[in-house]
Formats: C-alpha cells, structure tokens, sequence
C-alpha cells in the first residue's frame, strides 16, 4: 500500500478554521442596550464631576477672576499656598472642631446605640427621633444654635449663671466659636452614627452578654470589654466616614457665623476663629473672585483629607493585622 492510500480521508473536524473569541467591541456591541441604561450616570458624571475636577487643576495653575482672560500663573499659586498663614490657620481651626466635635460624637453615638439595643419598648420611636437631626435643614438648626450660644439670652449662659459661673462669649471668642461650631455637628451626626452601631450591636450573639453577667461583670465592663472591642471595626469606619466629612465641614460654621462677621460671610466669625478650610476656599474664590488660588486651595484640602485617610486606612490595616494574630 501507498502512502496515499493508507492515510486517512480529511474530516470536517480537521479542515474547519479554529473558532475565535468574540471581542471586547464586538461583546460591548452586543450589550448596548445594557450600557444605554446606564449612561446617564456616566454622562452626568463627566460632565459634573470629571471636567469639573479636571478644570480646576487646569485652573490652579492658572491665574482668573471669572470673567476676564486666563494668565498662565505656573506653580506660583502653590508656593503662595504653602507660605499663605491663613490658608495653614484655616487648616488649624478644621482640626480643632474636627476634633471637639467627631471624637465625643462618635462615643456618645455608641453609648446611645447600646441603649437602643437594650430598649424594650418604642424602638422604632426612638430611632426615628435620634435619626431625625440629620435629617433637619442646617439653615434652621444654626439659626437654633445661634440663639442657644446667644452672650445675652443664650440658653447655654443661662445654664452657666445657673450654676453661678460668668458667661462666655460663645460666638465672639476663639475657643467659643469652635465649641459651639461642635456642638452643632455632634448634635447634628450622633443619631446618624448611633444608627450605624446599632446594626452591628445586633449582629453580637448574645450569649456573650449573658456569659459576662454570669461571671459577675457589671454594664460598664460589659461595654468596655465585649462591645467595644467587637465593635471596633464599625468604630474605625464611622471615624473614617467622620474624619473625611468633618475635614470638609461647610455649612455649620458659614450658617452659625455668617452674621458676626462684617468682613465675609466666609470669614468664620471674630478672628477668623471658625473658617475651616472649605470656608477659605469659599472666601478666596467668592469674595475676592481669584479663581485660580481657589482651585489651589481646593487640591490642598483634597491632599489634607488623603492624608488623612491614609493615616485612618493604616490604622484599620494595623487593627487587622492585630486581631488576626
């Protein structure tokens, strides 16, 4: 026999062109309806979100005042940024209330969770009414606090001379600007955060608890030593979300303080001493129309708040590695 005849006849198998994967234009292609649905929360993003940012970097290199010719400016807006005392007081005053305001907050948020928890009755009404702060309009609860922090019949004075002490001058002096620009943010974000615990309070068996009150442990070492620490990494979420929307706090201080200051409804009241970052942002861009050093100031907060959450993400990762081992 022969070659030709001893080799076997070509099968379809064997002569059909191997068969290519769709790709990823022609997938897309087959979708678009899908990706037709969708599109409006990407334009509306591109047009409000991602040009917008995009501009403003363009802008910070530039010099504007939002009507006449844009001056190429360089880097000149940021050497003036970093030596500018202002912009580095407004970054100090955004620490201060952040830090008067957030931290108390966040632990009366727990303590108020844990009793909710622990309520038998009017559950829902009870969430309904610590929830509801967050909800009110901040125009309506400044105007609130105002009359409340008020040097002549402010409720908070009047507490003070009923315990004999003198009064302050809450929105007329450094330290009582940035305590009452707190107490409106704690009242303001307490339930909303107290909310967010009790889901996770919820989810710790309570054999835990019962198992503490066998061993003779009271309510104050229940709390520190099982909730506290189960709870720590809704803790350190709720700091996160805190210490980012607290870096960008805005309209607490421009509603309670636009009217002690002459000067700018930006100004954060006497000296200056309530004007967050945001609020310098909004002075330099608004009041004296100089767009350029406005974007500036707007990437120096954005570089403020990564740092920030940097700082926070490390400390989640380090709390982690911790509880693992």
């Amino acid at each position: 026999m022969t070659a030709l005849e001893t080799a076997p006849p070509p099968t379809v198998s064997d002569t059909a062109a191997p068969v290519r994967a769709p790709s990823k234009i022609s997938s897309a292609l087959a979708h678009w309806r899908l990706y037709l649905a969708i599109s409006p929360f990407y334009l509306l993003f591109l047009c409000f979100g991602l040009v917008p940012v995009g501009f403003s970097l363009y802008l910070s290199f530039h010099r504007w005042d939002g009507l006449g010719k844009i001056e190429y400016a360089g880097l000149s807006q940021y050497r003036y940024l970093i030596g500018d005392s202002q912009f580095w007081h407004s970054i100090g005053n955004t620490l201060i209330i952040w830090a008067l305001g957030t931290l108390p907050m966040l632990f009366m948020a727990l303590v108020v969770a844990v009793m909710l928890n622990s309520a038998v009755r009017f559950k829902n009404a009870y969430r309904f009414a610590y929830f509801l702060p967050n909800v009110t309009s901040v125009v309506a609860v400044g105007i609130i606090f105002s009359s409340i922090f008020s040097t002549n019949f402010g409720l908070a004075n009047a507490v003070l001379q009923w315990f004999g002490l003198d009064q302050v001058a809450w929105l007329n002096s450094d330290w009582g600007i940035k305590t009452a620009v707190a107490a409106l943010m704690t009242w303001q974000w307490t339930g909303y955060n107290a909310l967010i615990f009790l889901t996770g309070l919820q989810t710790i068996p309570s054999e835990l608890y019962e198992a503490a009150k066998v061993d003779g442990a009271g309510p104050v070492q229940t709390f520190f030593r099982i909730t506290v620490p189960i709870m720590r990494p809704i803790i350190l979420f709720t700091l996160i979300v805190s210490t980012v929307t607290g870096l960008q706090t805005f309209t607490e201080p421009q509603v309670l303080l636009s009217n002690t200051n002459n000067s700018s409804t930006f100004g954060g009241g006497a000296g200056n001493a309530g004007q967050t970052m945001v609020l310098y942002f909004f002075q330099q861009s608004f009041d004296n129309n100089d767009f350029g050093y406005g974007a500036a100031i707007a990437w120096g907060i954005f570089i403020v708040v990564a740092l920030f959450s940097i700082v926070n993400w490390r400390l989640v990762q380090r709390k982690g590695k911790r509880g693992q081992s």
